[in-house]
C-alpha cells in the first residue's frame, strides 16, 4: 500500500462516517472511560485507537480461563489459543509480539496498574483472574509508545471494586477434553473501605496429548477511603500452574493426528510457575486542579521448564542442557503528578512522572537426562550446565499535555525517554566454558503526537504520529547461534515510526471506528533459530506493516447487540536478510516476504440478545487469514471461519442470583491451527486446535 493509498482510503473513511453522522440528536450512547499516563479519558474522544471490553463480555457464555475467549471484537488484535498452557496465549497488536516462541513480547501488559512485562519487555497472561476482572482496555497506535520499552501495544486489565452490599459467589464449569473452572468469589463495601478477594482452579487433560495443566489464581483487592481527597488501594495476586507442553507438530503429523505429541512424550516436555505479587496504589487530589498518584509494586515468578533437547545436543561443554530453572524477583515505582490550567486562555493539562522497574534473575540450566545408553532417563533433571545472576532495569521520565487550543480542536503531545540496562554475572565457569560476564544499555526518546477534530458533536476525526522501540528480552538474550555460550549482546533493540488517521462517529444508536495506519521499523528482532523449545534472535533489517481496522458496536434498549471487527495488515519484510545470519546457501531471505505469525486479514462478528433476567441466546463468528510459518514464507497455516453458538439463563430471586449457559465452539468441526511456532528448526510448525467443542456453566451468588 502506498502513502497516497493510505490517504485516500483515510479521506473516503472519513467522508463516509461524515456523512452518516447527524449533526443533531446525538445518540446517547454509554459513556466509556479508559486510562491513559495522563488519567482518565472518555474513549471517543481519545486521538487513538483505543477499545474496551467490560464485565459482560469477559464472563457470559465463557469459560472463563484465557483472554481469547472474549476479545474477538477488539480490531487490530491477534489472540491466538496454542492449547499449551506451558507457553500461555500468542497475543499480536498490529503484528508487534507475532514472532514469541512463548509468553508476550512487543505488546506491554499491566493487570490493575501493575506491569505484567518485565523491564526487559517480557510478559505473561497466566495471572488474569477474569472471573473478578472488571474490564480489559486494548491501545494501538503511535500513543503505545508513551508506555515504554516493548509497547507496540497496551492491554490494560482492572480487578472489578467492591461494592455494598456484601455478595458471596460460586460458579462451576465444564467443557470437551476434560475441563473444569472452579471459581469463588466474595466483595462488599462498608464506610469508607471495600473489598474483593476471588480464587478459581481450572484443570485440563487437553485438547491433545500431553497438554494437561492445573491453574490455581488467588486475586485481592483492598480499598480505603481515606479522606474525601485521598484513597488507597492494596492489590495481591497469586498464580500457581503445571502444564504439560505438548510441543509443535511438523505438517504430516498434523495431517495424520493432530492431536499427537510424540516428541513431547517421548522427554516429558513440561513447565510448571510460581508467582506471587502485590502492590500498592495512593490516589490524591491536591486541589481541583491538581492530582498526585503514586504506585509501588513487588513480586517474585519461579519457573522450571523441560524441554526436548536431545542429550547428544548436550555434548558440548558451551551447551546449557535441556532444563530451564528460573527465579525472578521483580519491583517497582510509577509516580505521576497531573495539572489542570489555561495555556493562552485555552484549557491545558499536563501530566508529568517516573517510572523505575528492576528485575533480579536467577537462571540455572540442568541436563535433562541421567545415565547413558539402555538405561538413560530423559526428562529428569541431571547435571548444572548452567549458572547466572541477571539484572534488568529501567528508568523512564514521562510527560504528557492536551491543550484545548481552539473550539471543536484538541493537540495531544507526549515524551517519554526510556533507559533499559541489561548486566549479566556469569557463575559457570568449567574448562573451554570461561566466563561469558556482560552488559548492555539501550536508550530511547519516544515522542508521540495527535490532533484532534471535534467535526460535529457525534464525529472525531484525529491524525497521530510516534515513535517506539523494543530491546531484546533476557530469554531472547539468553542463546547465542552456534550453541556458544553467554548472552547475545550483539543484539540491538528495534525503533519503530507510526503514524495513524483515524475517525470515531456515533451512527444511529451505535458507535462506527477506523483507522488507517503505517509503521516502519528499523532492526527488527526477527527468530533465527528455533529447536528443542530454545530459540536465538537476530537483526533483519528494515520492515513495515501498514492496514486498516474498522469496528462497530450496536446495543438496543431491547438488549440486542451486534459487533463488527474487520483488520487488513500487511506486514513484511523491507530489506532481505539471512536465517539464520551469516548468509551460507538456501538460508536468504528475499525483502517483501510477508513477516510470519501473522494474518493479513481477521474478522469478527457477534450478534445476540441479553436482558438482565430471563433467556439469552447469541452467535459469532470468527475468521483469519493465512499465517506464514517461517521467514521464507514456504510453510503456513491455512486460513478459516468459526461459528460459535451460546445459550444462557439469568433469574434474580429475592437476594439470590442464578446464572446457567451453554455453548458450542467450532460448530462445524473444522480441523484448524490455532498457532504457529515461528522459524521452527525442524519444521515444528503447528500447534492444532480442536474440532467441534462444548462449554456448560452455572454459578450462584448472595446478597446480604
Amino acid at each position: 500500500m502506498k502513502r497516497t493509498t493510505v490517504a485516500a482510503v483515510s479521506a473516503a473513511l472519513a467522508a463516509t462516517l461524515h456523512a452518516q453522522t447527524p449533526i443533531d440528536d446525538v445518540p446517547a450512547l454509554r459513556a466509556v472511560t479508559v486510562s491513559t499516563p495522563r488519567g482518565a479519558a472518555t474513549s471517543f474522544d481519545m486521538p487513538a485507537s483505543v477499545d474496551l471490553v467490560d464485565r459482560q463480555q469477559l464472563r457470559d457464555g465463557k469459560l472463563q480461563v484465557n483472554l481469547s475467549e472474549s476479545m474477538g471484537g477488539v480490531p487490530g488484535l491477534q489472540v491466538q489459543n496454542r492449547q499449551n498452557y506451558a507457553q500461555d496465549l500468542q497475543i499480536s497488536i498490529r503484528g508487534f509480539g507475532a514472532r514469541s516462541t512463548f509468553g508476550l513480547r512487543g505488546v506491554r501488559l499491566y493487570v490493575d496498574g501493575i506491569p505484567a512485562t518485565l523491564p526487559d519487555g517480557q510478559g505473561q497472561s497466566s495471572n488474569i483472574d477474569i472471573g473478578s476482572a472488571d474490564r480489559v482496555e486494548v491501545l494501538r497506535g503511535p500513543f503505545s509508545a508513551l508506555y515504554g520499552n516493548s509497547s507496540g501495544g497496551v492491554i490494560q486489565v482492572f480487578t472489578e471494586d467492591g461494592e455494598a452490599p456484601p455478595r458471596l459467589g460460586f460458579s462451576v464449569a465444564g467443557g470437551s477434553f476434560g475441563s473444569t473452572r472452579l471459581g469463588a468469589r466474595a466483595s462488599g463495601a462498608s464506610g469508607g473501605i471495600d473489598y474483593l478477594l476471588s480464587a478459581s482452579r481450572f484443570r485440563t487433560d487437553g485438547y491433545r496429548e500431553h497438554s494437561a495443566a492445573t491453574r490455581d489464581i488467588v486475586n485481592g483487592k483492598l480499598g480505603v477511603q481515606l479522606d474525601d481527597d485521598s484513597r488507597l488501594t492494596l492489590v495481591a495476586n497469586s498464580v500457581r500452574i503445571d502444564a504439560q507442553d505438548p510441543l509443535g507438530l511438523t505438517l504430516a503429523q498434523r495431517d495424520a493426528d493432530p492431536r499427537a505429541a510424540p516428541l513431547a512424550n517421548q522427554y516429558d516436555t513440561r513447565k510448571t510457575v510460581d508467582q506471587t505479587q502485590v502492590g500498592l496504589l495512593y490516589e490524591r487530589r491536591i486541589d481541583a486542579d491538581q492530582d498526585l498518584r503514586l504506585m509501588l509494586y513487588g513480586g517474585d515468578r519461579r519457573t522450571t521448564q523441560f524441554q526436548s533437547i536431545p542429550p547428544s545436543a548436550q555434548a558440548s561443554a558451551l551447551s546449557a542442557g535441556g532444563v530451564i530453572d528460573l527465579q525472578r524477583r521483580y519491583a517497582g515505582f510509577d509516580a505521576r503528578y497531573t495539572l489542570r490550567t489555561a495555556l493562552a486562555g485555552r484549557p491545558f493539562t499536563v501530566s508529568t512522572g517516573l517510572v523505575y522497574d528492576t528485575l533480579h534473575e536467577q537462571r540455572r540450566g540442568y541436563e535433562n537426562f541421567l545415565g547413558t545408553g539402555a538405561a538413560q532417563q530423559l526428562g529428569v533433571r541431571g547435571g548444572l550446565r548452567r549458572d547466572e545472576r541477571n539484572e534488568v532495569g529501567n528508568v523512564d521520565p514521562y510527560v504528557q499535555t492536551r491543550w484545548d487550543f481552539a473550539d471543536r480542536w484538541t493537540l495531544e503531545a507526549g515524551l517519554r525517554h526510556s533507559t533499559v540496562r541489561f548486566d549479566s554475572d556469569d557463575r559457570y565457569l568449567r574448562g573451554i566454558n570461561g566466563d561469558d560476564s556482560g552488559d548492555a544499555r539501550y536508550r530511547k526518546a519516544l515522542p508521540a503526537a495527535a490532533l484532534r477534530f471535534a467535526a460535529t458533536p457525534s464525529l472525531n476525526l484525529y491524525v497521530a504520529a510516534g515513535r517506539g522501540f523494543e530491546t531484546p528480552t533476557l530469554n531472547e538474550l539468553s542463546y547465542r547461534p552456534g550453541n556458544v555460550g553467554g548472552l547475545n549482546f550483539a543484539l540491538q533493540p528495534s525503533v519503530n515510526r507510526s503514524i495513524e488517521l483515524g475517525a470515531k462517529a456515533r451512527v444511529a444508536d451505535g458507535l462506527l471506528t477506523g483507522a488507517v495506519f503505517q509503521t516502519r521499523t528499523d532492526d527488527e528482532i526477527v527468530t533465527g533459530t528455533n529447536s528443542g523449545g530454545r530459540a536465538t534472535f537476530q537483526n533483519a533489517g528494515r520492515t513495515r506493516r501498514e492496514g486498516f481496522e474498522l469496528g462497530w458496536l450496536h446495543e438496543t434498549p431491547s438488549h440486542w447487540r451486534t459487533q463488527l471487527a474487520y483488520t487488513w495488515l500487511d506486514a513484511r519484510y523491507s530489506d532481505g536478510f539471512c536465517s539464520p545470519a551469516p548468509c551460507a546457501l538456501g538460508n536468504a531471505i528475499a525483502a517483501d516476504n510477508r513477516i510470519p505469525g501473522i494474518a493479513k486479514q481477521s474478522f469478527f462478528a457477534s450478534f445476540g440478545y441479553a436482558p438482565a433476567e430471563g433467556w439469552r441466546a447469541g452467535a459469532e463468528l470468527r475468521a483469519l487469514g493465512r499465517i506464514e510459518a517461517n521467514d521464507a514464507n514456504t510453510a503456513s497455516a491455512e486460513g478459516y471461519a468459526l461459528l460459535a453458538l451460546q445459550a444462557g439463563y439469568v433469574q434474580r430471586w429475592d437476594k439470590w442470583e442464578f446464572n446457567a449457559f451453554a455453548r458450542v465452539d467450532n460448530v462445524t468441526d473444522r480441523r484448524t491451527v490455532g498457532s504457529v511456532i515461528v522459524n521452527e528448526g525442524n519444521a515444528r510448525y503447528y500447534e492444532p486446535a480442536p474440532g467441534r467443542s462444548w462449554t456448560v456453566g452455572a454459578g450462584a451468588a448472595y446478597r446480604f
